[in-house]
């Protein structure tokens, strides 16, 4: 069993930072795929960034490459989602998610575990 929460949330203007955290308890943490996903309200959710369970592999979703970082420290059970550049359009609740999927996984199916979220809000 793993539980993830996320934080590190919050408002920030555009062309502003945030750096999320997802905390992870549960030694499999550490041999699983993570990834990031956002839901903005009345859209579906969507897949952002991804993450194997060594770091060897990271994948984005186009419109967030050269400007968000994916990342995970396995000896503190943690996940990261750096924001740079940020859009009134990353809006959003971010979730973190972890499976057992081989490989990077744009797909939440591929996910057994979720976070709760963390509102990101960036003004204009």
């Amino acid at each position: 069993q793993v539980q993830l929460v996320e934080s590190g949330g919050g408002l920030v203007q555009a062309g502003g930072s945030l750096r999320l955290s997802c905390a992870a308890s549960g030694r499999t943490f550490r041999t699983y795929t993570m990834g990031w996903f956002r839901q903005a309200p009345g859209k579906e959710r969507e897949f952002v960034a991804t993450i194997t369970w060594n770091g060897g592999k990271t994948y984005y979703a186009e419109s967030m490459k050269g400007r968000f970082t994916i990342s995970r420290d396995n000896a503190k059970n943690t996940g990261y989602l750096q924001m740079n550049s940020l859009k009134p359009e990353d809006t959003a609740v971010y979730y973190c998610a972890a499976g057992p999927t081989v490989g990077p996984s744009s797909d939440a199916h591929d996910y057994n575990y979720w976070g709760q979220g963390t509102q990101v809000t960036v003004s204009s």
